[in-house]
């Protein structure tokens, strides 16, 4: 994959987002792209146990994501009635702050509103919606991460735990029973006013990318061996979502990409969950290599080069699922996820394998 056709894949992610789970999952992705050393994953993110000072200017995600965040509300960007996806910008914002006071406060003031006016679920996870409780897997790739960002922040060792155990009672609700053909995989939404039961591949993918995130943040703070246990944990969920992905995928042999609902044939197969799926499995064969050896690997090295087969050379992504109805059965031609999803999954392969630029 050459380095004009990924220019061109981000250049569409900048047309298309015009969410805020989209500028945050963009934000992100430039962010791991063209700083890597930046990012979580990076081999120290955090110098003296601190969140970096950078020049915002000369980060490529933090100019893009400053002019979409809000310094005179609660939370970062107006969601829409989501509760987790204005957090999605929180990483920027906190950046961004340690030479600009406002956005830091801001950041504060979205990890506050998390935290304390958020409703919840029995079991104490924290609402996807502001006025009810439900759980959706998209919320743990914009909160929980953002939670742990913020606990390196505030050198707060406890707030890195409710970043982790967030993760896990989302897990506890959304898993799919152990006794069904998708054990180890996720419900997409539990809750009064959007039910969806089915094993969606995106949420599925938002699910295991958002706990990588925080298992990468928590590994490189000073904190780790005091949340060992909880770690491991949190590496076994994302290894059965992992497992039975590619499970379901190799039962398949003919069909190239994961499907939209992963245990069910008659949808078509999608690159926006194959493409995050492919991503996490790299970040998590460099975070954990005796836990995600080589199967994982191969299984993502061939999943990439499908992925990669079916890129544009306007640079956008298709088949993709309709992310505003995701039972939209019409295979879409663009979408911002995918957009993103595709940019993470670049830099993982990279990093994973070590340069410092350029991609097969």
């Amino acid at each position: 994959m050459s380095l004009d056709i990924i220019s061109k894949v981000i250049s569409q992610g900048h047309l298309l987002a015009t969410h805020s789970w989209e500028f945050g999952a963009f934000s992100e992705s430039l962010l791991e792209w063209y700083d890597p050393d930046l990012s979580v994953f990076s081999t120290s993110p955090f110098p003296d146990g601190k969140i970096p000072v950078v020049q915002v200017d000369r980060v490529e995600s933090l100019s893009y994501a400053l002019p979409h965040i809000w310094t005179n509300s609660t939370t970062l960007i107006d969601g829409d009635g989501a509760a987790g996806d204005p957090a999605s910008l929180a990483v920027s914002a906190i950046l961004i702050g340690q030479t600009q006071s406002p956005l830091l406060s801001a950041a504060q003031r979205q990890i506050e509103h998390l935290l304390t006016a958020v409703p919840r679920w029995p079991n104490g996870a924290i609402s996807h919606r502001e006025d009810y409780p439900e759980l959706w897997a998209d919320f743990v790739y914009m909160a929980p991460p953002a939670l742990a960002y913020w606990a390196i922040q505030d050198a707060n060792e406890t707030l890195l735990r409710v970043a982790v155990q967030q993760c896990l009672l989302y897990r506890d609700v959304l898993a799919v029973p152990h006794h069904t053909n998708a054990a180890g995989l996720w419900h997409h939404i539990i809750g009064p006013q959007n039910q969806d039961l089915g094993i969606w591949s995106t949420g599925n993918a938002w699910a295991a990318a958002g706990m990588a995130r925080v298992l990468a943040t928590a590994r490189k703070s000073s904190w780790v061996s005091a949340l060992a246990s909880d770690l491991v944990a949190l590496t076994a969920a994302i290894r059965q979502i992992l497992d039975a992905a590619i499970a379901l995928d190799k039962a398949e042999p003919n069909e190239p990409l994961l499907r939209n609902h992963l245990n069910d044939t008659s949808w078509f197969g999608e690159l926006s969950g194959t493409t995050l799926l492919v991503a996490t499995t790299y970040r998590m064969a460099k975070l954990e290599p005796v836990v995600f050896g080589d199967r994982y690997v191969a299984w993502a090295n061939g999943k990439r080069k499908e992925v990669v087969q079916r890129i544009n050379k306007d640079g956008l992504l298709s088949p993709v699922i309709n992310p505003l109805d995701w039972n939209d059965r019409t295979p879409g031609t663009a979408s911002p996820e995918a957009q993103s999803f595709a940019v993470l999954m670049f830099a993982a392969y990279r990093d994973f394998r070590g340069k410092s630029s350029g991609i097969e």
